[in-house]
Parts: C-alpha cells; sequence; structure tokens
C-alpha cells in the first residue's frame, strides 16, 4: 500500500512538472518578439549584408528574445514603398533612401545638396548629427534607429566628361537633388533607383549616372560605363536610414529598446567605414576594366561649383518658405563636413 503511494505522488510530481514546464515555455514563447526587416540593397551588397548582421545581432544580444526575419533586395517592399509600408506596418523595419519619397521629407533634404562631400565617413556622421541636432517633426511618424550616408556622388559615363560643355545634354540618370544637379549642369535628369540603372546604362536609355564610386562594383555599373568625372566641389551625399513602426518600437520592453539602440549606434559607424571601403574597391574595379578617371581643374571646379549654386539657393529659399530653418541647416552641414574631413 505504502508503495503504491509512492508510486502515485511521484506520478502526479511528473504530471504536475510537466504542466509548470508548459505553462513556462508557453509564456516564454508568448514573450518572443517576431519582426520584419525590408532592405532594398540586395544581399551581396555590403548594406545588404550590414542589415542581416545588425539584425542577427539584435537576436543575439536579446538572447533570442527578438526574432528578425529579414528581408533583402526588395523581397518584401521596393525602395521606394518601404516608407509608407513601415509607417503602416507591412513591414516592421526597413532601410531606405530619404530621396526615394522626394518632397516628404523637406528638412532632411539639406543633407543631399551637393556641398561637397568628401567621403562617406564625413556624410553618416554628419547625417547623424543632423538628426539629433534638429530632429525634424516630418520623422515623427517612424522611429529612426539610425542613418547612413554615401561618400561624394560623381557622374559616370559612357563618354568622357570633362567640362560643362561635355555634359550639356546627355541623359544622366538620377534621385532627388541629383536630378537638379544634372539640370543645373545643363544636362537631362533621368529618375530612377540603382536597381534599374545598369540595364538602362546598357541599352543607352541614360548615358551616365550620378552616383557614388561604390557603385561601379556594388551594382556593377562599372561594366556599362567608360569614365568617371571627379567632380568633387558639387559631390552630394543621398541619405538614408533604417526605421521602425512607432507602435511596434512603444511596445518594445525597455531592456530590448536598449539592445536596439546600442547595436544601431554600432552599425552606423559600420555603414560609415564600409562606404569609404566601397568607394576604394569600386575604383579599383572600374579601373581594372579599363574605365578612365578623369579629375577637373580648380579651374573647371569652380565652374561647376557655380553652376549648381542655384540648386543651393532654391532649397533655402524653399524651405525657409515652410518655416524651416534652412540657412542654418546649410551651415551646420558644411561645417561638419570640415570637422569630419581633418
Amino acid at each position: 500500500m505504502t508503495k503504491r503511494i509512492f508510486v502515485l505522488a511521484v506520478s502526479v510530481t511528473i504530471v504536475m512538472a510537466f504542466f509548470t514546464m508548459g505553462a513556462f515555455c508557453g509564456d516564454a514563447y508568448a514573450k518572443k518578439i517576431n519582426l520584419t526587416y525590408s532592405n532594398f540593397f540586395p544581399p551581396t551588397h555590403f548594406n545588404g549584408k550590414l542589415g542581416a548582421s545588425w539584425a542577427k545581432e539584435i537576436e543575439k544580444r536579446t538572447d533570442g528574445k527578438v526574432k528578425i526575419t529579414y528581408f533583402p533586395g526588395g523581397a518584401l517592399l521596393k525602395g521606394a514603398a518601404i516608407c509608407d509600408g513601415v509607417i503602416k506596418g507591412v513591414s516592421d523595419i526597413g532601410m531606405t533612401c530619404f530621396a526615394y519619397t522626394r518632397g516628404r521629407f523637406p528638412a532632411i533634404e539639406a543633407l543631399d545638396l551637393p556641398i561637397g562631400y568628401t567621403s562617406g565617413y564625413a556624410a553618416t556622421m554628419v547625417a547623424n548629427d543632423f538628426y539629433k541636432k534638429f530632429q525634424p517633426k516630418e520623422l515623427d511618424e517612424m522611429k529612426i534607429l539610425y542613418m547612413h550616408a554615401h561618400g561624394p556622388g560623381l557622374l559616370h559615363s559612357k563618354k568622357p566628361v570633362k567640362s560643362l560643355e561635355d555634359i550639356k545634354g546627355m541623359k544622366i540618370r538620377a534621385t532627388g537633388f541629383s536630378s537638379k544637379v544634372c539640370k543645373a549642369l545643363g544636362a537631362a535628369a533621368v529618375g530612377m533607383p540603382q536597381g534599374g540603372t545598369y540595364e538602362a546604362l546598357q541599352k543607352g536609355v541614360v548615358e551616365g549616372t550620378f552616383g557614388p564610386i561604390e557603385v561601379l562594383k556594388g551594382w556593377k555599373q562599372g561594366e556599362v560605363v567608360k569614365s568617371t568625372t571627379e567632380c568633387f566641389s558639387v559631390g552630394y551625399t543621398t541619405a538614408m536610414y533604417v526605421a521602425m513602426n512607432k507602435k511596434k518600437w512603444a511596445a518594445l520592453p525597455d531592456d530590448v529598446k536598449k539592445v536596439f539602440e546600442e547595436v544601431s549606434a554600432e552599425w552606423m559607424q559600420k555603414h560609415a567605414a564600409g562606404w569609404d571601403e566601397a568607394d576604394a574597391q569600386g575604383k579599383a574595379f572600374s579601373q581594372s576594366l579599363g574605365n578612365k578617371t578623369i579629375s577637373l581643374s580648380d579651374e573647371e571646379s569652380a565652374r561647376w561649383a557655380k553652376a549648381v549654386q542655384p540648386v543651393l539657393d532654391d532649397y533655402i529659399k524653399a524651405a525657409e518658405g515652410k518655416g524651416l530653418p534652412a540657412k542654418e541647416y546649410v551651415s551646420f552641414i558644411q561645417e561638419g563636413i570640415k570637422k569630419y574631413s581633418k
């Protein structure tokens, strides 16, 4: 009898243990945070790889509490759709360019002006400093995790461009403010994202493209151009961002939010370094194909800078008309470029 009671007690204990474990596991599962992340960069591009490693690092530092399903290469949302997609919750997180939603972010547009950026590092640091200082209300619909920006946007073309006379009338692929740069220089701007540029150059739809040197390798555009014009005096950037749906962000526990912010601060630096390394690789790749690098003379550089000055003036006038301190924006960016170019 005593033996039966003992066996029964053990059985009850085991059953209760299973129930307890099941409840614990169910509770742990309920607390699992599943998120989606959209990126227009292809998985082989360094920005595509950094997006993936950022997600993995967050999963690691939250001990698996957060699970991020990553969609690079526009698999879930294309570049221009990521902004609204994140705001509406189609994707919880997204990486894209502000220029893909032109006119939506008038304060941020100052970052893309042809002010004379010197490197991806300088552009990335300036972009993040700008956001911290001015906190534009236009970004309130999203939680900005961090920004990054490419090195100086230069002209890559199918025929050599050594002067303003050479570029006049050419059809040049551009986005955002680089479209206005094209027009100011006398070219015809053709708007399209990077994903369609290779084919457009290959088929002659456009005769050149404005972009950082990295596109020559990162997007293989060195295969369909013949030269790069180092027009640094009008070097612009394209500010990019990683943002999260505000409701999803608000729902995160504080310890998880802290991880997101810490990892994002680190990855901002990785993107900054990555842009400059990518530019170096892009130049080497293009030259290995026999493409030429054309350096403008000081006199010609000054001509290009003078030609695009109306782009800056028009931006300031339009932004001030919206009540924005545009002159302060431009001055802040110029000082930032000097600071981070030392």
